[in-house]
């Protein structure tokens, strides 16, 4: 059975173009031209991934996102932006999205990453999406991992910062995990990427430092230890010095 995917874009051009590529690449497709209509359908029949355009009339394609994620939805999220800032990237994650494209886009590129977040999605099919505020009584049965003073339930999703709880997004907490299984070890930014994304991007990309420069303001406290580290020219290592 195809998967299908909710697509809202207020440009009729692209939208149509964009919706005979989704199709013809084998997703059944519902495409809408706001983020009324991307509520509506969402709400009607929930897609296995959504496509959002950022600047959309009326509801936006982050208001979308907000309103999904506070109701408890965890349908993978594909923004579409025209705008390329750091800071408009991280107000898209900060409101729930898994990924962005930026404008004008290589369809290719659409559908590689729509490959990765549906195929991470499948991975961590069944797994818990509440997480609890309190840190859960010790664990003896070992499933927990621990590094550079985190912890982690990767069967819950959940993580802590000494007594903390950490509130992440599904590729945060992908991403954080990895780093802890190699706590000490310096990933290179094609490994990261391959891990995490199953995809790529070229040393142009600025999707893995948006990532970690997210992941790292909900992992700093004040007056302890940066615990992921930039080796420039090289990826990231997670360690407490």
């Amino acid at each position: 059975m195809s998967q299908t995917v909710l697509l809202a874009e207020d440009d009729r051009a692209i939208r149509h173009a964009l919706e005979r590529a989704l199709t013809l690449e084998g997703y059944q497709v519902t495409a809408v031209a706001d983020g009324v209509e991307a509520l509506a359908q969402a709400h009607r029949t929930p897609p296995d991934v959504l496509v959002l355009d950022v600047m959309m009339p009326g509801i936006d394609g982050l208001q979308v996102c907000r309103v999904l994620r506070a109701e408890g939805d965890r349908t993978p999220i594909l923004m579409l932006t025209a705008l390329v800032e750091t800071q408009d990237r991280i107000a898209g994650l900060d409101a729930g999205a898994d990924d962005y494209v930026v404008k004008p886009f290589d369809v290719e590129e659409v559908f590689a990453r729509l490959r990765a977040l549906l195929r991470r999605t499948s991975e961590t099919n069944g797994a818990p999406v509440d997480v609890p505020k309190q840190p859960p009584a010790p664990e003896p049965s070992g499933r927990l991992i621990e590094a550079a003073g985190l912890r982690m339930d990767p069967q819950a999703r959940r993580a802590w910062r000494g007594g903390r709880e950490l509130e992440l997004t599904r590729t945060e907490f992908e991403l954080l995990e990895l780093l802890v299984r190699n706590a000490g070890i310096v990933l290179d930014h094609s490994t990261i990427y391959d891990r995490i994304w199953g995809y790529d991007f070229g040393p142009g990309s600025k999707n893995l430092a948006v990532y970690v420069g997210y992941l790292r303001r909900k992992l700093d406290e004040p007056g302890a230890p940066q615990l992921i580290h930039t080796v420039r020219g090289v990826g990231y290592v997670l360690r407490e010095d």
